[in-house]
């Protein structure tokens, strides 16, 4: 009985939804396929009202002909489409991972759909990772993170041949996991360097040999704040912290609130231009995006960025 009520379960899920129902009659010749002794009606309506009980949203048409399809999935369509897309345009998904993954979401999607889903299905391979062995290490990391055990590793970096050099003759790393963040299409492991003193960053597919150990984890900082490392450390990377105020043109309102958030401090000045107040971590990357917007931003404070700024230009000159 428990394997045909699950047959059942599996029939209407794959092949029912308000467009699709069934009948008791087309139940029993798919049982009957699957090698099921043909029950009765009154057998088959007791499974369909224990998976109902069992939470399964099933609707019941009532008719000359009863009429059944499940109402409510997990995902809907559009939702589907979102994380196939976001599996899709992934640099850090390899294309073998990325059709399993993909098939495996569309096995969520309704009668039709699954198929429409797949048709529309392209992996670009040319930017994608080839390096099976990340999702590994983000299991592991996510793994010590959970348990706060300290982990150990090697860190590389790419040779102009495109060869991968260990860092530091393939010295080890020691490191207090605190969190796996998502940025620009990689994953990033922040933690606490065990040899420097200091909260740091590393990318997860260029860690490699990666030990969970068993000595535990140091509690966070307690003024260690995930948003705020990543807003600095992401949105500008490197540097030392400060607070620098621009000058920036009103069309660029939009851009600002999506590198640092819609609290970020704001001043009106005129009908052309706002102030806006951010603690950044000086460095080229931060002067690179001042650069980028062609004069439509403009350091006002402190002067220690505006020189250093400055001196960055005179090499273009």
């Amino acid at each position: 009985m428990y394997n045909r009520i699950l047959l059942v379960l599996k029939y209407l899920w794959e092949t029912t939804d308000e467009e699709h129902t069934v009948s008791l009659a087309d139940i029993t010749a798919y049982l009957q396929g699957c090698g099921i002794p043909k029950p009765d009606a009154r057998t088959l309506r007791k499974d369909i009202d224990q998976l109902i009980e069992f939470g399964i949203d099933i609707v019941h048409h009532r008719g000359v002909q009863n009429r059944y399809y499940v109402a409510t999935r997990h995902f809907e369509a559009p939702e589907l489409k979102l994380l196939i897309d976001a599996v899709q345009s992934s640099r850090f998904i390899t294309p073998k991972k990325s059709k399993a993954l993909i098939g495996k979401l569309s096995a969520f999607a309704g009668p039709g759909q699954s198929e429409l889903l797949n048709r529309e299905l392209y992996v670009d391979s040319r930017y994608k990772s080839g390096n099976e062995s990340i999702y590994l290490a983000v299991d592991s990391i996510q793994t010590a993170i959970e348990q706060k055990k300290k982990i150990s590793f090697q860190y590389f970096d790419y040779a102009p041949d495109k060869t991968k050099l260990l860092r530091h003759d393939g010295r080890r790393y020691s490191v207090f996991p605190y969190a796996l963040i998502w940025n620009n299409d990689a994953y990033y492991l922040i933690g606490h360097h065990d040899m420097r003193g200091i909260v740091t960053r590393f990318r997860a597919d260029r860690i490699t040999s990666l030990e969970v150990m068993d000595e535990p984890a140091v509690d966070r900082l307690a003024d260690f704040d995930v948003a705020v490392f990543f807003t600095k450390e992401f949105s500008m990377l490197g540097g030392r912290d400060c607070e620098v105020e621009l000058l920036c043109q009103n069309d660029l309102m939009g851009n600002i609130i999506d590198r640092f958030g819609e609290r970020v401090p704001t001043e009106i000045v005129d009908e052309n231009h706002f102030k806006v107040t951010v603690t950044v971590a000086l460095s080229n990357n931060f002067y690179g995006w001042v650069f980028a917007s062609a004069g439509n931003i403009q350091i006002l404070s402190p002067p220690e960025a505006i020189t250093e700024f400055r001196q960055l230009l005179s090499h273009y000159e």
